[in-house]
This record gives C-alpha cells, sequence and structure tokens, in this order.
C-alpha cells in the first residue's frame, strides 16, 4: 500500500481544470482565466470549431474591477457581473442615493440660508419705527379677528381654535417691546391698538386676558422712559376703551368665585393686606368719586359679605366709623343718579350692613352714633332712607340687638319707623320695616320703659298702627295664595322626584310673593295679642272682616318653625324656635 508522502508525491493524470496563480495584479488574474496549466490556451486536446466557439463563450475566475469611468455591464441574466444584484435592486439603490444626495443638499441650503441670515440679523437688526409698528398691529388685529371668527364657528370645539388661541398669544406678548420704544406710543394708540389690547380683558380665555394685563403694566410702567405727552396718549386711550371696568369685572369675576367658598375669601383677609389697603383707598378725598374708589368699595363689600373673620378684621380696624363718616355726607344730599358716586354710596351701605350682623359691629354702631344718622336719613334723605331702614333691621336684630332696640327708642325712633309705616311702600321696604317692629318686640324687656312706649305706638289713635299690619297681612297673604294655588297645579303633574327638584324654585317664587313679610306680619301680631287684651280684641275683630280668625296666624307660624332646622346649633336659632312655640300657644 503506498503511503501518504509517494500519493502527494506522485504526479496525478493529466487535468482540464484551470489554476489560479496568485498574482496582485487583477488584469494578470483576469488573462489567467484564459490559459492552462502549461500556458496554452485552453483546449481539449483536439480542438473544433463548435469547441471552440463554447469555450470562447466561457470565463471563469474573479471578475476584474472596472475602472471608475467604465459604466457597469450587465451580464445576460441580468445581475450585475459578480455582485448578484438584480437590475431592479439596482435602479431602487441609485434613487436612494439620489434622494440622500437632494437630502444633504437642501440640509446644506438650509444652513447655509440660517448662518446668512443669523449673520445679517446681527449685523442689521430690525429696525422699529412707525412701519414696522403699523405692520405690527395689522398682524395683531388680525389674528384677533381669526380667534374671534374660529371661536364663533366651532364654539363646541375648543381643537379648531386652539391654535389661533396660541398665536395670539404670542403676538400679545410680543407688544412689551414698546416699552422700550415709548415715542411709538402715539402712533400705537392712533392704530387703534390700544383699544384692542384693552378689549382682550373680557377675553374667554382667562390666559389671554392675563397676558393682556400685563402688557398694559408694562407700558403704563413708572420706569418707562417716556415723556409725559406720549404716556397720556396711551393711558387716555386705555380709559377710554374702559379699561378700569374690564379690569374690574377680572377682580369681580375672580372674587366671587372665590367668595362662594368663605375659607378662600376668609385666606384673602389673613394672608394679604387687602383688605386694610381697600378701607384707606374709599378714604381718599376727591372733587368727583372716581372708577377706583368706587371699585375699591364694592370689591370691599363683596369681601365683607362672605367672611365674618374679614367682617370682624374691618371692625377692629374702626371700619364701622370710618364706613359712617363717609356716608354722613348724605344724610340729607342725594349722590346724582347713574353715577359712580351712587353706586360708591350704594357699596359703604352694604360693607356697614355686613359689620352690624356681628355683635362686636352692633356694639361700633353704638359707638359712632350709627342709629342716629340712619334716623336722620329715613326723616331727611331720599335716595339714603331704605338703605338706612335696611341698615337698621340688620342692627336690632340678634340676640345683641337688644342695646339697638333700647337706643332707637331713646333716639325717639318710634315716630319715624310708625310714620314710614302708615305709607304704602315696595316688598323690601315693608319687609325692613316689620322686621324693626319685630325686633323691637322680642328684644326690649318686659315692662321696662321702652316697651311700654312701643306697646302705646300700636294702641293710639284706636289701634290706627295694627289695622295697618293687619292691611299689609291681606296684601301679602293675598299674593303668597295666588303662588300656592300655582304650585299646586304643577305639583298635580309632577312625579315625586320631580317635586323635590322643584322645591327650591317654588319656595323661591313664594318668597318673591312676600311670604317673608306674612310670617314677619303674623310674628308682630301674635306678640300684641300675647301683650294686650285690647290688643287681641282688635286683632280679632279686624281678621273677623275677612271670616278669619287667629288660627291663620298660628298657621303661619307653625309652618315656620317647621321650615326651621331642628339640628341648628346656633344660640339666634334656639331662641327664635323658643319664641314661635310661646307664641303658637297664646293664639289658641
Amino acid at each position: 500500500m503506498a503511503s501518504i508522502d509517494d500519493l502527494f508525491k506522485k504526479p496525478g493524470p493529466p487535468s482540464n481544470k484551470r489554476k489560479f496563480e496568485y498574482t496582485h495584479d487583477p488584469k494578470a488574474v483576469y488573462k489567467a482565466a484564459k490559459v492552462d496549466a502549461n500556458g496554452n490556451v485552453k483546449s481539449n486536446g483536439t480542438a473544433t470549431v463548435e469547441d471552440l466557439s463554447k469555450d470562447d463563450d466561457m470565463e471563469a475566475g474573479p471578475a476584474p474591477p472596472p475602472d471608475e469611468s467604465d459604466e457597469i455591464i450587465d451580464d445576460e441574466e441580468g445581475r450585475f457581473f459578480g455582485g448578484g444584484i438584480t437590475s431592479d435592486t439596482a435602479d431602487v439603490l441609485d434613487f436612494i442615493d439620489k434622494q440622500d444626495e437632494g437630502h444633504d443638499e437642501v440640509r446644506k441650503s438650509v444652513q447655509d440660508y440660517r448662518g446668512k441670515r443669523l449673520t445679517s440679523c446681527q449685523q442689521k437688526p430690525e429696525k422699529i419705527d412707525a412701519a414696522w409698528l403699523r405692520k405690527l398691529a395689522l398682524n395683531f388685529e388680525r389674528r384677533i379677528s381669526k380667534n374671534s371668527e374660529l371661536r364663533a364657528k366651532f364654539e363646541d370645539d375648543p381643537q379648531k381654535f386652539m391654535g389661533s388661541e396660541a398665536d395670539l398669544d404670542a403676538d400679545i406678548k410680543a407688544l412689551s417691546i414698546l416699552s422700550e420704544h415709548p415715542d411709538l406710543y402715539g402712533e400705537f394708540a392712533k392704530l387703534g391698538c390700544v383699544a384692542s389690547l384693552v378689549s382682550l380683558l373680557s377675553h374667554e380665555n382667562t390666559d389671554i386676558a392675563i397676558d393682556a394685563i400685563e402688557v398694559v403694566n408694562e407700558l403704563t410702567d413708572e420706569d418707562v422712559e417716556a415723556e409725559q405727552e406720549q404716556w397720556d396718549a396711551v393711558v387716555d386711550a386705555m380709559l377710554e376703551a374702559d379699561l378700569l371696568s374690564l379690569l374690574f369685572d377680572n377682580i369681580t369675576r375672580v372674587l366671587e368665585n372665590l367668595s362662594s367658598r368663605s375659607a378662600i375669601s376668609e385666606s384673602v383677609g389673613k394672608d394679604t393686606p387687602f383688605i386694610p389697603w381697600l378701607l384707606k383707598r374709599i378714604q381718599h378725598k376727591e372733587s368727583t368719586v372716581s372708577q377706583n374708589k368706587q371699585y375699591s368699595a364694592e370689591i370691599l363689600a363683596i369681601l365683607l359679605q362672605s367672611s365674618s373673620f374679614n367682617r370682624t378684621k374691618l371692625i377692629e380696624a374702626d371700619g364701622v366709623d370710618i364706613l359712617l363718616q363717609l356716608l354722613s355726607p348724605y344724610r340729607k344730599r342725594d349722590p346724582a343718579k347713574g353715577t359712580e358716586e351712587e353706586e360708591y354710596v350704594e357699596n359703604l351701605f352694604d360693607c356697614v350692613t355686613c359689620c352690624v350682623d356681628e355683635p362686636a359691629g352692633k356694639t361700633k354702631m353704638l359707638e359712632a352714633e350709627g342709629i342716629e344718622l340712619c334716623l336722620i336719613m329715613l326723616r331727611e334723605g331720599k335716595m339714603s332712607k331704605p338703605r338706612a331702614l335696611r341698615l337698621l333691621d340688620h342692627a336690632l336684630g340678634g340676640t345683641a340687638g337688644a342695646v339697638c332696640c333700647e337706643k332707637l327708642v331713646e333716639a325717639a325712633g318710634l315716630k319715624t319707623i310708625f310714620s314710614i309705616l302708615m305709607k304704602k311702600h315696595d316688598n323690601q321696604t315693608t319687609a325692613h320695616l316689620l322686621g324693626i317692629l319685630s325686633s323691637l318686640l322680642r328684644s326690649l324687656p318686659a315692662d321696662s320703659p321702652p316697651r311700654i312706649r312701643l306697646l302705646a305706638k300700636f294702641v293710639e289713635r284706636d289701634y290706627e298702627k295694627i289695622a295697618r299690619t293687619v292691611q299689609i297681612r291681606r296684601e301679602c297673604a293675598a299674593r303668597v295664595g295666588a303662588v300656592d294655588r300655582e304650585i299646586e297645579s304643577e305639583k298635580g303633574g309632577e312625579e315625586r322626584e320631580g317635586r323635590e327638584g322643584m322645591a327650591d324654585e317654588w319656595l323661591s317664587r313664594r318668597l318673591d310673593a312676600g311670604l317673608y313679610s306674612l310670617q314677619t306680619a303674623d310674628v308682630v301680631l301674635a306678640w300684641l295679642v300675647a301683650e294686650d287684651r285690647g290688643a287681641r280684641g282688635r286683632v280679632e275683630a279686624l281678621l273677623a272682616e275677612r271670616d278669619e280668625e287667629l288660627g291663620v296666624l298660628r298657621g303661619t307660624l307653625l309652618e315656620q318653625l317647621d321650615s326651621m332646622d331642628p339640628a341648628g346649633e346656633e344660640d339666634r336659632d334656639e331662641m327664635v324656635r323658643d319664641m314661635l312655640a310661646t307664641l303658637i300657644e297664646h293664639l289658641r
């Protein structure tokens, strides 16, 4: 058996396979594919024409790399020579390469443009002049119009107009640059942009309104280096556009929302110096009451209505005395109708009325001689008369109102009150009159001189004050009865759940018809029936004229007692329940 070495050393049979001779020259490699191992042209011994043509068509070995200038030539099968990629794929790759080259050119162009633009901006800053302002104003007006149109058209689809709102927001902020160019204030006002800017304070989007307020603040800031004429131009235009009213509307809108929650309103009094500032602001002496002064009084009234803490804080700051001093000039003089001064006076009355609901406020009212001031207004005032009557009603009410009741009798106020009672008035004035009489009967001590004087007033002139009270009761009962009949007919067509939902509305309608006045008048008559036999007989006789008895008074008091919350923990509620229960017993 031959060894392995012999097998490898022994020359083998002749072979037609071409051998690849290594070379670094690609062309040599290509030529090697056409010669055999002996250097001759490839042949199988005896060559024929047919064989030669076949051999000529055959190509073997690696393909030579084409020159950079040569195009790639596909073979017969549609492939790149030696690449294994179809022509379609090649077309796709060519397209991608061209697109990449195109994107690169675009990117380069954009970068070049940005660079040139930045260089241009750095070299030539934008000129801010009248032409620039007119262009800015035109664009600003277009933004406002577009936003208004889209809001009206797509009211229920905010996504449709939010884009225009963002553009408007950006344009508003861009106006702040004018604070650096006060020389354009006059032109800015002439173009009407000031009015447009101010109008945005009432925009439904609070962000837009806040941005407008900020720009107004920047344009009118004390640090702006503007001449007086320039500053006046823009400020006058803002005032003509009703800036103060719109500012107040924004503040009032927020405060009214906050006042619905006493805790939030109370935090305004605790955490800010707002209330002392408002109290100081309403004391500024002005030849004519300005809007700022009137708005300050109104905001103060809103804060006092919703928080006992705020009322106490104002009382401790001697606010009751200050408010009464501010009201004193109007005891005989009425402010002009439809002016800021008229609203200012009404707001001052509201502030004092809120304060006297607190026990400390009643004490301050006495110390400041507020009872006497109200009586003067009732005798000599016109516009102030119904508001002074309302103030007295609140001052005399409650358990702490006894001292005010006694002061009213001492100040000869009974004559004034009863003279007003004998005249015909609207429902509100009548309700306050009856409230004062009810407080006097409830709070004045038994057998005391003030109480005796009060009862004597009802008895004098053949019980004419009692007859007037019964007449008021009849008028109120007729109106309430008509509403009750309407409600009964509505209840017939309502299911149980519907009735519960309508309960508040029905009560509101009864109150508007005079339910409170009816209940208060019956309380006054019940007191008189319990106090004096002659008064009892007179009341019974007057009721008998309409085939009525004391039972109608008793029914009204029972309804009032049943409507009170039995879980009420306030001392006042408990006292009222006890008073009603006692009066009901005397009407049997």
